[in-house]
């Protein structure tokens, strides 16, 4: 079984390691981008800042930049006035990596799994239940957005209701990283290391712990419902 997976699907498997890997190798670099031209950035004209949004949205999508990143750098360049860029960038992002996903998987991840009923049938029950399932990938801060894009892609969920879910899902995070950008003296090692207090430490454990329990229990009730089917 694991050896016909990895022939039918080796392209789609390999995009998805690499959205893992991708955003711990370029972070560094970025950062230290970002500390050298920090001056040239902060006075950006409107039209340069909606490219600027243009170019993160791309970043995000194939996992250049980490979605924390670009809400820390854009909360300390520019401040809340340009909160709804970010918000907007999450949603364009969302929508570059569900396309590109799908056009590299052509369906053959969906084909693959058509050929368990059991896993077809968990798929059918994560798609019926996709609003939860993709607000819950999102609000963490621990799940990669890139990634998490690819593996939702999958679930074929309708582009509309991906996109409303997700931005809805990234908010919370997006609100606390944002601010906490707004209130950094220093960018570089506000990026390399960003102390969010006590207080935040607490609040983003309790948005990991609310993902990570609700995809749990998503994912248990899907594979009951798929096994019972099947019986």
């Amino acid at each position: 079984m694991w050896k016909k997976l990895l022939k039918q699907n080796t392209g789609t498997l390999l995009y998805s390691l690499l959205l893992v890997v991708i955003p711990v190798v370029a972070s560094s670099g970025l950062a230290l981008w970002l500390y050298h031209n920090q001056d040239l950035l902060e006075s950006l004209t409107p039209l340069q800042l909606i490219l600027y949004f243009l170019v993160v949205s791309l970043t995000m999508a194939f996992a250049i930049t980490p979605t924390t990143f670009v809400a820390l750098a854009t909360g300390f360049l520019f401040g809340w006035a340009a909160f709804p860029g970010v918000v907007i960038s999450y949603g364009v992002a969302a929508l570059i990596g569900y396309g590109v996903a799908r056009l590299i998987d052509h369906g053959k991840m969906t084909a693959f799994l058509h050929q368990s009923p059991k896993a077809e049938g968990v798929m059918d029950e994560l798609r019926e239940h996709s609003w939860s399932l993709i607000i819950l990938t999102r609000i963490s801060p621990v799940l990669p957005f890139a990634f998490m894009t690819f593996v939702l892609s999958l679930v074929q969920v309708p582009r509309g209701r991906f996109l409303l879910a997700s931005m809805a899902g990234m908010l919370p995070r997006t609100l606390f990283f944002f601010w906490v950008g707004t209130q950094a003296q220093d960018l570089l090692t506000l990026l390399k290391d960003p102390n969010a207090g006590t207080m935040g430490k607490l609040l983003l454990g309790g948005l990991v712990l609310i993902s990570l329990g609700g995809l749990y229990f998503l994912l248990n009730r899907a594979i009951k419902k798929a096994l019972n089917r099947s019986r």
